[in-house]
């Protein structure tokens, strides 16, 4: 009977969950497939970090716009006209394909369309689980859909590569099609959003008001703010370290073995999917803001023992271990954030965080590469006091330079957390 209740308090957020889920894998089996698509046309490295960042940076640059204007608009409508749009652009992609007429600056123009407009998306789609779930769900709901994300990163290489195996680039993009049409009459037919409280007051204030208003309401509630602060520096270590330097690190070590960076990226993959299940069974942890610092802590740790480990085996029970905290530690950021941020200003607020956590995420790639090959790599290759103290501990292989750039991040994102953690605090805003 209690699993029967929660079913029925859960029934509409189920319907977007797996409806959305079923989109999800879609749209990343077309990413994969385009990815080798373009590669095969070009043959270059940049071609394929030029698509990423076609993709990822106008949803940095509108979020923070967006997240203002789904507080004030409809989020059932802006969910349904996001899903419209993007499949309008892959059946573009899929009748340019067919011509014969796609050109890869074609793809760049429309991953930067539809980039913009899951700068809308994110933020409705993340107000829209507030309304929908009960509070006392939050943590399960937060568990499913890192699942269903751990999910899609496993499937969609494997079904991409067998799709296009069976049909080709036309196959994937068809599939991606009927997956967004799932997603589009489900959330149609069966969902309906409940109204956002006190937003039709919301309204009366000015755009450019509402936008600031995010921007105050996390420097007027200090432990939101410190949080932010502390999960951008935290992406921004994550990324100069294992996060982002996870294949260079693993093939520099292995001597460009691609099998063992598929064990390792696999392990990822398995440590996201453990950590969701362990999430969507687990209670609300009580001191939510405490669990974050310490599980961050503990993220890095993993990070530590894979830098100065040479075993693949090693390195396969570190990123596993990583990740399972990695999710538990995100599911308590998630419960907390919609615990202690009205209903009525979360796309704005959480919007502000993005940007925030996110804005520094381009750059720290790119120092990751400059620090790995311009200082660390030098260093470590050198005949030099300080490379004889280091080698003992990351080797001089061609992998070393970036084994000590991890360590270092990791070793800052340790002292990091625990300075957060022992620091005392109030589970408040």
């Amino acid at each position: 009977m209690k699993h029967l209740n929660t079913f029925r308090e859960l029934r509409s957020f189920l319907l977007l969950w797996g409806s959305q889920t079923i989109s999800s894998l879609g749209t990343a089996m077309t990413e994969y497939a385009l990815t080798i698509w373009v590669y095969g046309e070009t043959g270059r490295a940049s071609s394929l970090t030029t698509l990423t960042l076609c993709i990822f940076l106008p949803t940095i640059l509108f979020r923070f716009a967006a997240g203002t204007l789904a507080d004030r608009w409809d989020k059932r409508r802006i969910m349904l006209c996001a899903d419209l749009f993007a499949a309008c652009g892959t059946g573009a992609i899929l009748l340019l394909f067919q011509s014969g007429s796609l050109r890869i600056w074609m793809l760049y123009l429309i991953n930067i369309l539809l980039s913009f407009m899951n700068a809308f998306q994110a933020p409705a789609a993340f107000v829209a689980t507030s309304l929908l779930v009960p509070q006392k769900h939050y943590t399960r709901a937060s568990g499913l859909q890192g699942f269903s994300g751990a999910a899609v990163s496993i499937l969609a290489p494997v079904l991409g590569s067998i799709f296009l195996t069976l049909g080709g680039l036309r196959l994937v993009l068809m599939l991606d099609l009927l997956s967004f049409a799932v997603a589009f009459l489900t959330l149609f037919c069966f969902i309906r959003i409940p109204a956002v409280p006190h937003a039709e007051e919301e309204k009366a204030e000015s755009f450019w008001e509402s936008c600031r208003s995010g921007f105050r309401y996390l420097r007027e509630h200090r432990t939101i703010l410190r949080i932010t602060l502390f999960m951008t520096a935290i992406n921004f270590l994550a990324k100069l370290g294992n996060d982002g330097m996870l294949a260079p690190f693993v093939l520099g070590r292995t001597g460009n073995n691609q099998q063992i960076l598929g064990m390792v990226q696999s392990s990822v993959a398995i440590g996201l999917l453990i950590g969701s299940l362990i999430v969507t069974g687990m209670k609300p942890a009580r001191d939510k803001v405490r669990v974050i610092y310490g599980t961050c802590a503990l993220i890095f740790c993993g990070n530590l023992v894979q830098s100065l480990s040479m075993s693949p085996v090693v390195w396969c029970a570190a990123a596993i271990g990583s990740y399972i905290v990695a999710v538990i530690m995100n599911a308590n950021l998630t419960v907390f954030l919609r615990e202690q941020v009205p209903v009525a200003l979360q796309g704005r607020v959480f919007s502000v965080r993005d940007t925030l956590q996110n804005g520094a995420i381009p750059l720290s790639l790119f120092l990751g590469g400059i620090l790995a090959d311009q200082v660390f790599a030098p260093l470590m290759a050198s005949d030099t006091p300080l490379q004889a103290l280091l080698a003992p501990l990351f080797g001089s292989d061609s992998g070393s330079g970036v084994a000590l750039l991890v360590f270092l991040s990791g070793a800052l994102g340790v002292t990091l957390s625990l300075v957060f953690f022992l620091r005392k605090h109030k589970d408040t805003p």
